[in-house]
């Protein structure tokens, strides 16, 4: 998993300009043939961010004259992806996000992922310094979304690493409180929906989490989310979103699916097969059209193109790795 903020960079109005032109698609609000961000409301209601990681990546390939580099990373800057807040400023970066989402018209998509004792000292270690100022990150996340239309997949494996033993015993009942307040906090916004982590596909017993969602406030939260970051299969992981639904009282749930076109890589040493695997690909398009009633739809939570840590020649967590990218691009039909 990762959590790392990457800074906004100042662009000029031409590469701006020039990545809207390519990473744009004809819109199907009214707006003709003239260049758009945004993917179609009916089927995508999320806000593609014209300032992303791979939009500044085709502007910089179009600067060099690299048309086929640019063509392939637009299949990842035409796509709304997740907005990780960061720890920093969580009013400031959920107020920019949700006001530039209303301003198109679309929703924000955010990830809180600042729980302490994250991700277990491993590559994304790090986190809120204890649960009060994880408390008051929240509200200032909350703040900063307001009355405006936003998702929000609250805290990767937050959950999972509480039923795999990752996270030390004397840490779980002020994660459970610190789950259930934040699902709490959120909900009290007119317009946003939280689906709460619930691990992926590749977690071989499914009926170990129930009990641990309903401590860490499912029933309050809109639904859950399945494979965050990871490979599994789409079909896969409607299966084991399926199975747990019927667990907790039919809960509607989310799917990651930014790099799951080829499904999980099998090589390599099993600890870290989920870090930077190679031939990987681009996964199914985020929509909320997925042709099933309990999945709301197919998200690109984790940014395609972001290393999952300094593993196999990757830059650190949450950092832009192009090389990456590129693969994924080119793996995906």
């Amino acid at each position: 998993m990762y959590g790392s903020r990457v800074g906004r960079a100042r662009w000029t109005a031409a590469a701006v300009g020039a990545v809207l032109l390519v990473a744009g698609c004809s819109s199907a609000d009214g707006e003709g043939d003239r260049p758009a961000a945004q993917q179609p409301k009916a089927t995508d209601p999320y806000w593609v961010n014209p300032e992303g990681n791979a939009a500044k990546q085709v502007a910089s390939y179009l600067d060099d004259g690299d048309t086929a580099k640019a063509e392939l990373i637009k299949k990842i800057a035409a796509q709304p992806v997740g907005e990780w807040i960061g720890p920093e400023d969580p009013e400031g970066e959920a107020k920019r996000y949700t006001e530039a989402a209303e301003k198109a018209d679309r929703d924000a998509l955010l990830v809180l992922y600042n729980i302490p004792h994250r991700d277990c000292g491993q590559f994304s270690k790090g986190g809120a310094s204890d649960g009060d100022a994880y408390r008051a990150w929240v509200d200032k996340v909350a703040e900063g979304i307001d009355d405006r239309r936003a998702t929000v997949v609250l805290e990767p494996d937050a959950v999972l690493h509480l039923v795999d033993g990752c996270t030390p015993q004397q840490y779980h009942q002020e994660r459970y409180d610190l789950l259930k307040g934040a699902i709490e906090r959120l909900k009290r916004l007119p317009a946003t929906k939280v689906y709460l982590d619930a691990g992926n596909a590749g977690w071989a017993n499914p009926d170990s989490l129930p009990g641990p969602l309903r401590r860490a406030g499912i029933d309050a939260a809109d639904g859950f989310a399945v494979n965050v970051s990871n490979f599994q299969t789409t079909e896969a992981s409607k299966d084991f979103g399926h199975a747990l639904s019927a667990k907790v009282g039919g809960k509607h749930y989310v799917i990651d699916t930014s790099r799951n076109g080829n499904g999980p890589y099998t090589g390599g040493d099993p600890k870290e097969n989920w870090c930077n695997p190679p031939g990987r690909a681009l996964g199914d398009e985020p929509t909320t059209k997925t042709g099933d009633p309990l999945v709301d739809a197919y998200l690109w939570v984790k940014r395609p193109g972001e290393s999952d840590g300094d593993c196999k020649g990757g830059p650190k967590a949450g950092d832009w790795y192009p090389e990456y990218a590129l693969e994924l691009a080119r793996n995906t039909e």
